[in-house]
């Protein structure tokens, strides 16, 4: 027997109250994705690559030569390790978008701060002690900028950053506060997500056009168009295909690979350290793209390994410290004790995953509790 239909303002409030609701799995997977842990240390990796050897600069100084001389056949590869920046931020898109839906603005607020600031916290205490030491070589910032930098807003303040990978920080915490307003606070919904992506993706083409800076801080579109696919990519997840949402996810694939090229594509000139190919630039963020799309269809279900989740928690940890603690590192071992150039580099990311670990297991699984209770005293209620 057919159960009797809905009347209509009760259909429009069921088609509602399902959108809202918060969802602990999608139609196409389960509620932990542990192949996106997966893909946050394969970027974090490739950014380290980038800062091992794939560019000049202080890691020079580290290595005593170029690393172009050090790996001569992997360096130009190495320097498309950058682009694990952009992977990055379309599974911040993903996650924060997951995360945020159905939560409490203070919820969301102390989710956030609880995860980012105290490893983050412990790393600006690590490269300050580590370049106070006067064998290490390197200069510390300042005493007053070194403070400011507790903020996560040196960047904007002016200060010089402590931790080189922190504008990277001063990104996620726009993302966050733009979604946070514009979504978590009037409460998330398919449609309100949908309204956001597009609003941004407009306000990213019109802030290029109009050379305003207050909006490029604001709507960042160097950026944005990644945790936009992102965000299109956790609909495709939770609700589903859509041609809407797969739009959203086309559209800032398109507008992103512009920026991407935009930003490290240059003529061939012998005075760069790499050329890149804007080719291998399109497919590499593509390649981040489907790797995203493939987690969101349910297409890498079969990782679920346990330790995959431990693999996504060393991420953030490992991410803060491996760049300038690994110049310490890669100067003592190659420099220092004379270990050969790709052994320097596989014990060094060894050394700086095994410190990553470390700050997981008495920082951030001590700390992180404790300041999300602090900020939201509900969190223990609930």
């Amino acid at each position: 027997m057919t159960a009797p239909a809905l009347p209509r303002p009760r259909r429009k409030a069921a088609a509602a109250a399902a959108e809202i609701k918060p969802l602990q799995s999608g139609p196409h997977g389960g509620s932990r994705l542990r192949a996106l842990d997966a893909l946050r240390l394969i970027a974090a990796l490739m950014v380290a690559l980038y800062h091992y050897g794939g560019r000049d600069g202080d890691v020079s100084r580290a290595w005593g030569t170029s690393p172009r001389h050090e790996f001569p056949t992997l360096s130009d590869a190495f320097a498309y390790g950058c682009l694990g920046v952009e992977i990055f931020f379309v599974i911040s898109g993903f996650v924060i978008c997951m995360s945020g839906w159905g939560r409490p603005l203070r919820s969301f607020f102390a989710s956030r701060a609880a995860r980012l600031y105290p490893a983050y916290w412990a790393a600006i205490a690590l490269v300050t002690v580590a370049f106070a030491l006067p064998w290490v070589g390197y200069k510390t910032v300042s005493f007053s900028d070194t403070l400011v930098n507790l903020t996560m807003l040196q960047q904007p303040a002016g200060a010089q950053r402590v931790l080189g990978v922190c504008w990277t920080l001063w990104a996620e915490l726009r993302f966050y506060a733009l979604f946070a307003l514009f979504v978590v606070l009037p409460g998330a919904t398919r449609r309100r997500v949908l309204l956001f992506c597009a609003v941004w993706t407009l306000a990213t083409v019109v802030t290029t056009a109009s050379h305003v800076e207050f909006l490029r801080v604001v709507v960042m579109p160097e950026y944005s168009s990644y945790f936009i696919g992102g965000i299109g990519l956790y609909l495709v997840h939770r609700f589903g295909n859509d041609l809407l949402h797969w739009g959203v996810v086309a559209m800032s694939f398109l507008v992103g690979q512009h920026y991407a090229v935009a930003g490290l594509w240059h003529v061939p000139n012998p005075h760069f350290f790499s050329y890149r190919s804007p080719y291998v630039i399109v497919a590499v963020v593509a390649l981040g793209y489907a790797a995203v799309a493939a987690v969101a269809l349910g297409k890498l279900s079969w990782m679920n390994w346990r330790w995959l989740t431990l693999a996504g928690a060393l991420t953030y940890p490992f991410y803060l410290v491996h760049e300038h603690l690994g110049w310490v590192v890669i100067g003592a071992l190659h420099r220092g004790l004379g270990v050969p150039s790709y052994a320097t580099l596989g014990l060094t990311l060894a050394l700086m995953l095994g410190l990553a670990w470390l700050l997981h297991r008495f920082v951030e699984r001590r700390l992180t509790p404790l300041l999300r209770r602090s900020l939201d005293p509900g969190t223990a209620r609930r």
